[in-house]
């Protein structure tokens, strides 16, 4: 067994801890994968990072060495005084015991930043809120340059899927919208304690300073986008007629035949620059 194996065996001993399946954890061996993450997130001593739910603080350890300074936002309380006794000597890190999902992240960046010149999110997520965290990080329009996450591969592979294909869906979009997103490396089950049943892979979303997609109303284009993938098989038209924003199937069929849509066409054959288009394609101040 590696080094990093036996060092997480002993602090689970040390602390009495077993890996909380309701907060998703599974703790990280893998020595490889670690430096897979760092190199993959380009962690330099200019970097300002938020580290979500790290744990025993494997990858912790790794950012501190790395980074200028390190912010960790961790729920389990009892990670949190593993994470103040491992690394009570270490001057670039701060703790915050709370929700991702319930904090401000602006207000962090704000209170944090120092003469750090960039700021990156790294986590590893636990798989059963994956896609609120990341559709949290990306509709925040948070000051950040990267976001590098390792998250169950079948998720993995919508989040950077392209748009207008079978294995896209909804939150395929908006990665698309505020982002630029890639694979960074596999992650197999056995790089864990306890193993998970399902492989990982780490991604990287790297932010647009500039949203390419000039689009008049971003709130109804991802209403639209929702109401789309929410009955997938059904054509575009049968779908979006469910909303209260259409007087009726008529109106829908006539906005897509005027851009030249096929009228059978289904929501996830288009790609996210047609669903630009539609919401152009109407005055948004009489659907109001």
């Amino acid at each position: 067994m590696n080094d990093l194996y036996e060092e997480t065996k002993n602090i689970m001993k040390k602390y009495k801890i077993r890996a909380d399946k309701s907060l998703g954890q599974n703790f990280l061996i893998d020595e490889n994968i670690v430096e897979g993450i760092i190199n993959g997130a380009e962690i330099s001593t200019e970097d300002l990072i938020i580290e979500i739910g790290p744990g025993l603080g494997t990858l912790t350890k790794r950012l501190l060495e790395c980074a200028g300074k390190v912010v960790c936002v961790e729920l389990d309380k009892k990670m949190i005084e593993i994470l103040e006794e491992r690394f009570k000597d270490y001057s670039n890190l701060k703790i915050i015991n709370d929700d991702i999902l319930k904090i401000d992240i602006n207000e962090i960046i704000k209170d944090n930043i120092g003469n750090n010149k960039n700021v990156k999110i790294v986590a590893n997520l636990p798989y059963y809120i994956t896609t609120p965290i990341i559709m949290k990080l990306l509709e925040s329009k948070l000051n950040i340059d990267t976001i590098t996450v390792m998250v169950q591969k079948e998720v993995a592979q919508r989040l950077t899927s392209t748009t207008g294909t079978r294995t896209s869906g909804a939150i395929t979009y908006a990665v698309e919208y505020y982002s630029i997103a890639r694979v960074v490396l596999d992650v197999p089950s056995s790089s864990f304690i306890p193993e998970p049943k399902v492989e990982s892979e780490v991604i990287k979303l790297e932010i647009r300073k500039k949203n390419k997609f000039q689009v008049k109303n971003e709130e109804l284009l991802f209403e639209i986008i929702k109401y789309a993938f929410m009955q997938r098989r059904k054509t575009l038209i049968n779908a979006l007629s469910n909303m209260k924003l259409f007087k009726n199937k008529e109106e829908v069929t006539k906005i897509l035949q005027n851009l030249k849509f096929d009228a059978r066409v289904r929501g996830e054959a288009l790609k996210l620059e047609d669903y630009v288009k539609i919401v152009n394609s109407f005055d948004i101040s009489n659907k109001k």
